[in-house]
């Protein structure tokens, strides 16, 4: 696996998409190899596209449900970065199992290198907004997906076994 070099910076905004249809958008901001900076945000499907989302990445195994392409406006769907059929059958997006989900899927992201560095290299690119379908904007595999980047990011260990990260709306603000 070839590993990206990142220096990041977390934007603490806690803002919301304008349509107010937007999971914790808190982004990430990293400058990678190209030195332009990028961001890694969270973002339902349902909601309207914007400039701001730069690359589209649905992360979902299962198309959106009443979702056309067109109005999806994807630049990408990894099917390979969702959560196993097995996992997210078990999850059901229950937010009682939500440490154990978020503890079997980093597991299964630590094992899909090829995809990790696919997005983590978009980053570095430019904006990326990881697309979801679930109505549960905050127990959702794409908060862990993009919690797991922001660490790796950072540098820091992105432990398959760490506990989940609070809610953004939680967050202290860094500095």
């Amino acid at each position: 696996m070839r590993r990206i070099g990142f220096i990041s910076t977390i934007q603490r905004d806690n803002a919301r998409h304008e349509s107010g249809d937007m999971a914790s958008s808190e982004p990430l901001k990293s400058a990678g190899p190209s030195g332009q900076a990028g961001s890694i945000r969270i973002k339902r499907v349902y909601a309207t596209p914007a400039k701001s989302d730069g690359r589209r990445i649905l992360v979902d195994r299962l198309w959106p449900r009443g979702m056309s392409k067109e109005r999806a406006r994807l630049s990408e769907w990894m099917k390979e970065i969702a959560p196993s059929e097995e996992l997210r059958n078990w999850f059901h997006h229950n937010p009682d199992g939500w440490q154990e989900f978020t503890r079997r899927y980093r597991s299964e992201i630590a094992r899909n290198h090829d995809a990790v560095a696919a997005l983590t290299e978009a980053a570095g690119h430019g904006a990326v907004t990881l697309l979801f379908a679930s109505a549960d904007t905050e127990h959702n595999n794409a908060v862990v997906l993009r919690d797991y980047l922001e660490e790796m990011t950072e540098g820091r260990s992105p432990a398959a076994s760490r506990t989940p990260h609070r809610p953004a709306e939680n967050r202290q603000e860094a500095g």
